[in-house]
């Protein structure tokens, strides 16, 4: 009766042991599985996002040197009709996080910047010069940096900002749908993202 007893108390013995060992085995390998999908899920974000837009702008470009007290005075002045595209993109491919298997916990570290980026076509109708102050390679400089800072404020006053920003946080919120739907949390720089809106917050500044 004794050894049925010891035979018995061995045998829940190894049981509890078996099943303690073979269920963390499982959790571990569910972890595993779930961190591996989310690294998967992230790598597939990490592309290049980029929102075109494009503007026009005429401007009247005028220059002129004067002598003798400005009685005597050489002008040069053109039409300038620029029509520019301009770009802005996330490189997802910088993207920076880790995950915190232990606490179920994806964090983002660092959201790539936007890079702005205007590619401008320069086209001159009406010019007029002299021979002694013609158009020179400092005159279409001086236009290239005005075109750029007047299609800089037009941007500015135009939604391709916010359109860009719009599609970074839609790659964005397919990490967070994911991390959430498998019972993970999401964090940026320690802040909890409860709600795909909260992601906005980041890009703001």
């Amino acid at each position: 009766m004794r050894k049925v007893f010891v035979g018995l108390v061995l045998g829940l013995v190894v049981a509890f042991l078996f099943q303690y060992f073979f269920k963390k085995e499982q959790d571990h390998s569910s972890l595993t599985e779930d961190s591996a999908l989310i690294v998967q899920q992230i790598n597939n974000v990490g592309k290049l996002v980029v929102t075109e837009g494009y503007f026009s702008e005429i401007m009247t470009y005028q220059d002129a040197k004067k002598y003798l007290n400005n009685w005597v005075s050489f002008d040069k002045k053109a039409l300038v009709v620029v029509n520019a595209e301009a770009t802005i993109s996330y490189d997802l491919h910088q993207l920076r996080y880790e995950i915190d298997e232990a606490n179920k916990v994806v964090r983002l570290l660092q959201i790539p910047p936007e890079e702005l980026k205007i590619y401008p076509k320069v086209q001159y109708y009406n010019i007029e010069e002299s021979t002694f102050n013609p158009f020179t390679a400092e005159d279409h400089n001086k236009i290239n940096k005005r075109v750029t800072e007047l299609i800089s404020r037009k941007i500015e006053q135009s939604s391709l900002r916010s359109n860009a920003q719009n599609r970074l946080l839609t790659e964005l919120s397919k990490i967070f749908i994911l991390t959430h739907t498998m019972g993970w949390k999401l964090e940026y720089t320690d802040i909890p993202i409860e709600k795909e809106s909260d992601l906005a917050l980041p890009l703001k500044k």
